[in-house]
């Protein structure tokens, strides 16, 4: 790790401020993520603007959305009352991921922009398109068994490590971003990228953006809910496949639906087709079964990953059935 100068700011003013003024600076909040990436040489920021005290970690209900501040620690928001009240979807992938002691410091900003856990882009020997542009993705012809087989390019075929983001792109939830004069707002589902040509930009957040917030519409998915996460051992590992889904019925059929996956893609991976094929039909078996089909066109495996075709759709199935029986 090389040296680097330290900063700290209580405002997201001066935070966006200082940034301006170096832009080989980072922001640090829990740095769960970046100070691995920093030991392993893969960034290298020549300082690190600390913003723990920047008042971004309120959890509240603003009208007919809830609002998160991008400080709040992952396992604030998913022990939090509302949360497991109006939202348990998001507070079950939160429960999912990471470890206790790494929820407890992770922040749901922090959590949005975390890199990918592809061993190639960790390995500075490696060829990496993410993490160097041009030099090729070692993972398509190499070990490739915890990798994407949907919205892939010639260029990568990481996946996007979150699970808390997975639930956050089902619930339609907004990103609230603010630069040195104004505010945003971005859609959740359009916040990740997809690798295309450029698979070193993961998310579009500008380079002199700070993360403020996000809004999450407060709705009836509050019933038959589940997050299935599959993974190699019981905690502390990222997704093999994960899928947040969340229903609501109405006089014996879905009247609203919610799905989406994670470990399959450089992105959440929203289940749009699955989601109409399903509103309005009975929550049974052999919807469940045909909506996982439909879910998987255009699905791709690489090899080693080839698995993940078979055990996405088992997965969407199983957590429909499990959310079925939920009320």
């Amino acid at each position: 790790m090389i040296n680097f100068q330290y900063l700290r700011t209580t405002s997201a003013k001066s935070a966006i401020a200082l940034l301006l003024k170096d832009k080989r600076s980072k922001f640090i909040a829990g740095g769960t993520n970046l100070i691995d990436l920093m030991k392993r040489g893969v960034l290298a920021p020549e300082k690190l603007i600390d913003i723990n005290h920047v008042p971004l970690k309120q959890i509240q209900q603003i009208g007919d959305k809830i609002h998160i501040g991008a400080l709040a620690s992952n396992s604030a928001v998913a022990d939090h009352p509302l949360i497991k009240e109006k939202l348990p979807l998001l507070s079950m992938a939160l429960q999912a991921g990471a470890s206790a002691q790494l929820r407890n410091v992770a922040t749901v900003g922090g959590n949005m922009l975390q890199k990918t856990r592809c061993g190639y882009f960790y390995d500075t020997e490696m060829p990496c398109n993410k993490r160097q542009p041009g030099t090729g993705c070692g993972a398509i012809e190499g070990f490739n068994r915890m990798h994407a087989i949907f919205g892939t390019s010639p260029q990568c075929i990481a996946v996007h490590p979150s699970d808390m983001c997975i639930a956050l792109a089902a619930l339609d939830a907004l990103v609230v971003i603010a630069n040195a004069k104004t505010e945003r707002k971005i859609a959740f589902a359009d916040f990740h990228r997809l690798p295309g040509d450029t698979p070193h930009l993961d998310h579009n957040l500008k380079p002199d953006e700070l993360i403020i917030r996000v809004e999450i519409p407060v709705n009836a998915l509050n019933k038959n809910v589940h997050y299935l996460k599959i993974r190699d051992r019981a905690s502390y590992a990222f997704a093999l496949v994960s899928v947040a889904a969340a229903f609501e019925m109405r006089d014996n059929k879905i009247n609203t639906i919610r799905l989406a996956m994670g470990g399959v893609a450089h992105k959440p991976w929203r289940l749009t087709a699955a989601e109409n094929f399903l509103k309005g039909k009975e929550a049974n078996v052999q919807n469940f079964e045909e909506a996982a089909k439909l879910a998987m066109i255009g699905a791709k495996g690489f090899g080693e990953n080839d698995f993940k075709l078979k055990l996405a759709p088992n997965a969407i199935i199983e957590a429909l059935t499990l959310a079925k029986t939920k009320a």
